[in-house]
């Protein structure tokens, strides 16, 4: 291989990186767009909602545009305003241009995410920490969705108030079951193996009956 060749060859390889890192670059911009492009949707159509636009437009009501004109769902729309609503009054960093400028792709929340985090602001049985501690799962590192709903759960689980009696039930609830378990076993062991009298396992069977209805 000749100089020229090799020269050649080098200008295609650097040709490639630079086409390579502005792709790259390229997709951490569209990402960024894409998990914030809602928020321009949600503000004009908060716009649409909050002044009757729709009636002029030939609409009775604001789902009747938003389904038939935008082809967002009921459901879907009446939720975009509602977390469009969240972050005004909420959390109005969110909406500034620099928010997501500032921020790697990855750490940019996406809709549904600070959808769930509209909804944990709304219970009751929320601390205040756990409720700063999801917003900096979802504003600061971006987490995903699920994510953020499986920890909201679980903080639900330990705020849930401890009722005694209903805990005494699931206790007696699984001690039944591990009786009828233990019957039913046993019931099906002595019918094949045929070491026991009938009556004794008519009298199991009877056990499990009774025990079923408490079940």
């Amino acid at each position: 291989m000749d100089s020229l060749e090799v020269l050649n060859n080098k200008r295609t390889e650097n040709k490639a990186d630079v086409t390579s890192e502005l792709l790259r670059s390229q997709i951490l911009d569209y990402s960024k767009k894409f998990k914030t492009s809602w928020v321009n949707l949600g503000q004009a159509l908060c716009s649409v909602w909050r002044d009757k636009l729709y009636y002029a437009w030939g609409y009775d009501r604001f789902e009747y545009y938003t389904e038939q004109e935008v082809g967002l769902p009921k459901q879907m729309s009446l939720k975009l305003l509602k977390t469009y609503f969240f972050l005004e009054s909420e959390e109005p960093a969110y909406l500034k241009k620099e928010f997501s400028e500032t921020r790697e792709a990855v750490q940019v929340p996406g809709y549904e995410a600070v959808n769930v985090l509209r909804l944990a602001k709304q219970k009751k049985e929320l601390l205040r920490d756990d409720y700063v501690k999801l917003k900096k799962d979802v504003f600061d590192k971006g987490k995903d969705a699920s994510l953020v709903r499986k920890d909201l759960v679980a903080l639900m689980k330990e705020r849930k108030p401890v009722d005694p009696e209903e805990e005494r039930d699931k206790r007696n609830e699984a001690a039944i079951r591990k009786l009828y378990d233990a019957l039913n076993s046993f019931k099906k062991d002595m019918e094949v193996l045929k070491l026991i009298p009938d009556n004794i396992i008519n009298e199991a069977s009877d056990l499990m009956s009774k025990l079923e209805g408490q079940l």
